[in-house]
């Protein structure tokens, strides 16, 4: 696990520590997660095995990673929230959703945990940012705005009483820095109340 900085602008008013277990190189190169891919399941059509297999790699992954966080931060009785994808939530099917799933599993099975995957829920599409290029290109329908400052307090339902004066880490499976989905994210729980906000993705790239 490697810790790093969320610099702060115009998505974000101050900097907030971030964790990472392992780079992310780009799908199907040396030593990447694929798996995060995989779980992404984008189009709907990967089988029920090899989804629960990435599953539960992930868990596998936040059950060793995530200790270590509250122990360096000096945290205790830590929310664990999951950035929502970029759809409306009824729009995605179950198979859809179990990078949530596995973070709902994990904090169920680690100490100083508390599964709160359901404190933030879009219910208004947004740009899904990995499929913008072949958005553009007419390979596929992807409506919605593309990021800006607000972007997450607009489109999403956010349980305020249930976050207020929590301390909570924020996951995702992939930080890019510059797309600023996570930057939003993190500052529209501060706006709502938060205390204190870790944040966690498996995946890092270092694109800018």
């Amino acid at each position: 696990m490697k810790k790093f900085i969320i610099e702060k602008n115009s998505y974000l008013k101050k900097d907030v520590t971030g964790f990472y277990h392992q780079l992310y190189t780009g799908f199907r190169q040396p030593g990447n997660p694929d798996f995060v891919n995989m779980l992404k399941n984008t189009f709907n059509k990967e089988t029920y095995r090899n989804l629960v297999e990435a599953r539960d790699k992930v868990i596998e992954i936040l059950i060793e990673d995530l200790p270590g966080i509250i122990e360096e931060e000096n945290m205790s009785n830590c929310m664990l929230i999951n950035v929502p994808r970029a759809k409306s939530l009824e729009s995605y099917s179950n198979n859809q959703l179990m990078f949530k799933e596995a973070i709902k599993i994990a904090a169920n099975n680690i100490q100083g945990f508390i599964d709160s995957t359901d404190s933030i829920k879009r219910y208004k599409n947004t740009l899904t940012t990995h499929l913008s290029k072949a958005a553009k290109e007419g390979k596929i329908a992807n409506d919605g705005d593309e990021p800006y400052p607000g972007i997450t307090v607009d489109t999403c339902q956010i349980d305020k009483n249930r976050i207020k004066s929590q301390n909570i880490i924020l996951i995702d499976d992939i930080y890019t820095k510059s797309i600023n989905v996570d930057e939003d994210c993190i500052q529209a729980l501060l706006d709502n109340g938060a205390n204190k906000i870790m944040f966690y993705s498996i995946g890092y790239t270092r694109r800018i």
